[in-house]
């Protein structure tokens, strides 16, 4: 869908870290939505959508349990 996100999980991407997960999610919603920049009254819906997918990435990778180590990610 938005091929400038890159992968997060391990081993494609060793260091990930808060802000790589909040700019994957900010590049998922500004596609999603269309807007770049949203104007003033769309804001605060655009500003909680990105929070929710940046909530749902970090818990996604926390829990993946990357095959052949039986481990999680740390977070």
């Amino acid at each position: 869908m938005c091929r400038s996100i890159k992968t997060l999980r391990p081993p494609v991407t060793e260091q990930v870290g808060d802000d790589d997960i909040r700019a994957a999610a900010l590049q998922y919603v500004r596609k999603v939505s269309g807007f770049h920049h949203p104007a003033a009254h769309n804001q605060a819906a655009f500003d909680e959508a990105v929070d929710a997918v940046t909530a749902a990435t970090t818990q996604l990778l926390a829990n993946l349990v990357i095959r052949g180590t039986g481990t999680r990610r740390s977070a």
